[in-house]
């Protein structure tokens, strides 16, 4: 089974490409982009598009290897021991009961290959990716609480995300096959809208996109707007019922489009655009 894309989701070819490569490899998918580029949505259009189960793993600052393979709740075990009657007694002896499995775990149970997302994982401790590198490897981790040894039944389809914010490690980097998805040129950029907006009238379309790339292009901006930016404000030009007038500069130079808001999101950003409007209509 190959991903081609589906109504939710316009895949290029190259992204294409790199799902069937680290399928065909049994590698995890390392994804990198920019936010807002449909890093962990494409996780989720391959599982609904190839009917496999999704399981997702989002990782947080705090967050350690181990709780994805499992963590063993010691504190519910000692609190059962001093409440425990005779007949709670034998809950408190069975360790498996205070075993909670994590999401690796569920994905090498599970009774077919399923999907698995790990979020974000840039934004863990620099030493997670470095944990994870045996299970990610072998499929099969140990757990020392009940002496048993985990095997997947089923290589999982592993797809990680990464925003850079850190380097991950080497030895991490080879167990992998890595795809960045490139920001969508305004031709992908048209279809991408279409799948959200399919009645969007052709005018407003080229007009809104035409200033979104303005804003976007502007050298110095600390954080450039995203695909997802773009969506949520044609979603309040269609609310607010902007034509493509309104957007559209009489004197082709940049002007400040209505509810900029949705597309800057710092006031560093804003002020730097507003100043580049008064020095172009003043001819500076």
């Amino acid at each position: 089974m190959k991903f081609q894309g589906s109504d939710q989701y316009v895949a290029t070819a190259d992204l294409m490409l790199a799902v069937h490569a680290a399928a065909t490899l049994q590698r995890p998918l390392l994804i990198k982009g920019e936010p807002g580029t449909g890093k962990t949505m494409l996780a989720e259009e391959v599982a609904a598009a190839l009917d496999m189960p999704l399981l997702q793993w989002h990782i947080k600052s705090t967050t350690k290897a181990q709780q994805g393979l499992y963590e063993y709740d010691a504190v519910s075990r000692l609190r059962d021991s001093q409440l425990a009657g005779i007949e709670g007694s034998e809950r408190v002896r069975n360790i498996e009961n205070y075993i909670v499995k994590g999401v690796l775990w569920q994905a090498f149970e599970a009774d077919r290959p399923v999907v698995l997302l790990i979020d974000e994982i840039d934004k863990a401790d620099i030493e997670f990716p470095n944990d994870l590198l045996r299970e990610i490897d072998r499929m099969e981790f140990y757990v020392y609480e009940t002496r048993q040894l985990v095997k997947a039944k089923h290589r999982p389809l592993v797809f990680i995300t990464s925003n850079n914010e850190k380097e991950l490690p080497d030895a991490f980097l080879r167990r992998c096959f890595f795809h960045y998805i490139k920001f969508p040129d305004a031709e992908t950029m048209a279809k991408i809208v279409g799948v959200h907006f399919p009645t969007l009238k052709a005018d407003l379309l080229a007009a809104a996109l035409k200033n979104f790339y303005a804003v976007r292009n502007l050298p110095g901006l600390k954080k450039k707007p995203s695909t997802s930016e773009l969506i949520d404000w044609l979603k309040l030009l269609l609310a607010e019922d902007v034509p493509a007038e309104a957007l559209q500069a009489h004197d082709e130079k940049v002007s400040i489009p209505p509810l900029v808001g949705a597309l800057l999101k710092n006031e560093q950003d804003l002020t730097l655009f507003e100043k580049l409007v008064f020095m172009q209509r003043n001819n500076r």
